[in-house]
């Protein structure tokens, strides 16, 4: 592969993607800093008069869930430079980026991971069919003839695969077409929480960036939903590059390669891989370098802003009634003609599947909290309280119990409007829906936990807290139905403006865009990084559409279609001291209720011996773990290890992988030396080796572009561009020096 870089990304070419990228980072750059002041201006606005959404009933999870782990397995995993499939012991963390070991064992004795996948961007594709059809329309030309030999032969019937229009692409493949559904809905959960990448918490440089990026592509004629907006800001702004970048390369390369069209297709990936991580790199120096400066620049701009917020204020509405004199007309018509009479359609469309969603996440609660009250009835009692509420607190991260929920969206489609209001793709919506169910199922368990907290403290019986449980079941459901309708509602108005105003904008920019220059001069110069003439041009073209959106969601709501409650309906009896509950202290439910957290020491009355604690170290170890296919008390493997020998005629065949399992199997029941330690070796001994508790490592997600694996191996010389590495069959990996920066990322040395 190094043959391949060398040849066609030689230094000449490097350098002219770099001056390419440099050209549209600095204009891009200049859009950000224009819509920071904008942002910042809009956000202490937003302070000062108070504005907001409904106040919530249920309660929010003000201390995520960290240190948990929220799957973990093994899956076989391509490796391309050997051509050769390898078991992988594999954990996605809290943070959502797949983890992958060299094997169980390596896990549990901190050896550092073979790679770090970060999936934003990434779709998960479940056939090598669907897999050859992107390739193919990747590069034209290269669709390979009928009985030819594909890029990638998968050895059993059950693949996995990420692929990325940019980034490397992961094969992986399992052994059951339930491991398989496993893994899905897994991978699946980390693109979901990758992509949306920006924290929502910025209310500054957040909302700043995005503008950016919309006026950005407005700029070049780009209007309607973009579907590489996913990631944190470098992982959108190196995609952005790409989308510019990547045609006139492929073009210009596409011509040059030599071989058969899967072996092109090959190297195309390759190239295009190599080409996304030097501009993810000089994305990354050039956005921070401006964010820094901003930043600086922030406390003068907040000071002019506290000063002169009335006359801001002002100056912007003043812009507004003129630039809403000169399009209102235009603005109008262009509604009534070609928007209005497609919002219900619009509006049906995203209800029925979002709805039904929000209704799975309320089955999935209520059958949870039913099935323990049940096991406390039947089974363990209060005593086994802390284990039940300590899987309970975990649902919302749960990848195969949502999994039901997630589907739902799946069916959303915008038949015939989707061409017309150039939307192209619903996977945006449908994510955003998603997320959403997961934060209202999360605030659901949390409220209940909260609730039943309280209720704790006041020393109930069995059957007393029996009844306690479904009291308090049903109060949380009357509060997630009124929150539900409050954010379903408010994702069909954010939803329907998102697909209607790129389409107003692109219809109206023919007559009002080139006129909208002369408004500059009713701006005041020292209020002119706060208020722009196209930011005002958008509100006032948003306000022309928005009475028709909230018109259409309140006739739904009147209607009681899908369970929506109307803007009027205010809860009553609702629990005033509710939110003062949730400053408390987290609660841990596997230490204060655990069963065996009273434990003594024998006769001494003291503390536990060291056997103990550490089975009760191990026992809420394992409780942190969401999900798992790997036993963690027996040294199999969740597929079912053969005894046939491996094939060496047939590298890819279902008889290698089960006797790499096998291999792997010996390797956990008879662990490796320890690592060694400042380059000496450990000298063996008879001695057992304590094995370290096992805790997911840092993950660098978000200084990583998608698909780049950290790896921790030395690289080699012709494979400095592929991400991870991959040692001989049956070699220890080496131990390097290692040390970590400020974001948490390990550099090697």
């Amino acid at each position: 592969m190094g043959d391949v870089l060398s040849t066609h990304l030689d230094d000449a070419r490097r350098q002219h993607i770099s001056e390419k990228t440099e050209k549209i980072l600095t204009e891009f750059l200049r859009f950000y800093e224009d819509q920071y002041g904008v942002s910042l201006f809009n956000s202490m606005r937003h302070e000062i008069e108070g504005t907001g959404p409904p106040q919530a009933q249920l309660l929010w999870r003000k201390v995520p869930l960290d240190e948990r782990i929220i799957f973990s397995g093994n899956l076989f995993q391509y490796q391309e430079d050997n051509k050769k499939w390898r078991n992988r012991f594999s954990l996605v963390p809290h943070n959502y980026g797949l983890v992958l070991y060299e094997n169980k064992v390596a896990y549990e004795r901190q050896i550092p991971p073979r790679a770090v996948i970060n999936s934003a961007g990434y779709k998960v594709l479940t056939s090598v069919d669907q897999y050859l059809e992107l390739v193919g329309n990747s590069l034209p030309g290269t669709t390979s003839k009928s009985g030819s030999t594909p890029i990638l032969k998968c050895p059993t019937q059950f693949p996995l695969i990420l692929w990325h229009p940019y980034a490397r692409h992961y094969y992986f493949c399992m052994m059951t077409e339930a491991e398989q559904d496993k893994w899905q809905a897994v991978l699946q959960d980390c693109v979901r929480h990758c992509n949306n990448g920006i924290p929502e918490n910025s209310k500054v440089e957040g909302p700043a960036f995005t503008d950016a990026i919309r006026m950005y592509r407005q700029s070049k004629e780009q209007y309607g939903t973009w579907e590489m907006l996913c990631g944190n800001e470098v992982q959108i702004l190196s995609n952005l590059v790409m989308e510019e970048l990547g045609p006139a390369l492929k073009a210009e390369l596409g011509p040059r390669l030599k071989g058969k069209p899967q072996e092109r297709q090959r190297q195309w990936i390759q190239i295009s891989d190599a080409v996304y991580r030097l501009v993810f790199e000089q994305a990354k120096v050039h956005f921070e370098e401006v964010l820094c400066k901003l930043q600086r620049a922030r406390p003068a701009m907040e000071a002019v802003i506290r000063t002169d917020m009335d006359q801001i204020i002002t100056s912007k509405e003043h812009l507004a009634s003129k630039i809403r004199a000169f399009i209102l007309p235009k603005a109008e018509v262009c509604v009534r003609n070609h928007v209005q009479p497609y919002i219900p359609s619009i509006l049906e469309a995203l209800m029925v599947p979002t709805s039904q969603g929000f209704t799975e996440v309320r089955d999935v609660f209520f059958k949870e909290v039913t099935d323990m009250n049940l096991n406390v009835i039947n089974e363990g009692g209060i005593d086994k309280l802390g284990e039940y509420m300590e899987k309970l607190s975990q649902l919302a991260y749960h990848p195969l119990k949502m999994q039901s929920c997630y589907e739902k969206m799946e069916p959303l489609r915008l038949d015939g409007l989707q061409q017309r209001f150039d939307v192209s793709s619903t996977s945006v919506f449908k994510q955003r829906a998603q997320i959403n169910m997961r934060e209202q199922m999360d605030n659901a368990v949390y409220t209940f936990e909260t609730l039943l907290h309280q209720e704790l403290g006041k020393g109930p019986t069995k059957e007393e807290l029996c009844k306690s449980i479904q009291r308090i079941l049903e109060r949380v459901l009357k509060k997630y139905d009124y929150d539900s309708s409050s954010v379903r509602k408010r994702f069909f108005r954010e939803a329907l403006l998102q697909i209607t105003i790129p389409f107003l904008l692109k219809k109206l920019a023919p007559t009002c865009k080139s006129e909208l220059p002369r408004f500059q001069e009713l701006i005041f110069e020292d209020f002119a990084r706060f208020i722009l003439v196209e930011n005002t041009y958008e509100e006032v073209v948003l306000q022309t559409v928005m009475k028709d959106i909230l018109q259409a969601v309140k006739e739904a709501a009147v209607q009681r279609k899908h369970n929506l409650y109307r803007d009027s309906m205010v809860l009553h009896n609702s629990d005033p001291n509710l939110h003062l509950l949730a400053e408390g202290t987290p609660i841990d439910w596997g230490e204060q209720y655990s069963d065996g957290g009273d434990s003594g020491g024998g006769d001494s009355g003291g503390s536990p011996c060291p056997s103990e604690t550490a089975t009760l170290t191990e026992k809420r170890r394992r409780a942190k773990q969401v999900m798992s296919v790997v036993q963690d008390e027996e040294s199999g493997l969740p597929f079912e290890a053969g005894v046939e020998p491996p094939s060496p005629a047939s590298p890819d065949s279902v008889t290698e992988l089960r006797g790499l399992l096998a291999q792997d199997l010996q390797a956990e029941s008879s662990p490796p030396a320890s690592p060694l330690l400042n380059g000496a070796p450990v000298q063996e001994s008879s001695q057992p080796v304590a094995v370290p508790e096992a805790s997911p490592p840092a993950s660098p997600l978000r200084h990583l572009p998608p698909g780049k694996a950290v790896d921790l191996e030395p690289p080699k010389p012709s494979d400095q561009e592929t991400g991870e590495q991959v040692s001989s069959p049956g070699s220890r990996p080496p131990i390097h020096t290692t040390t970590e920066d400020s974001a948490g990322v390990q550099t090697e040395f």
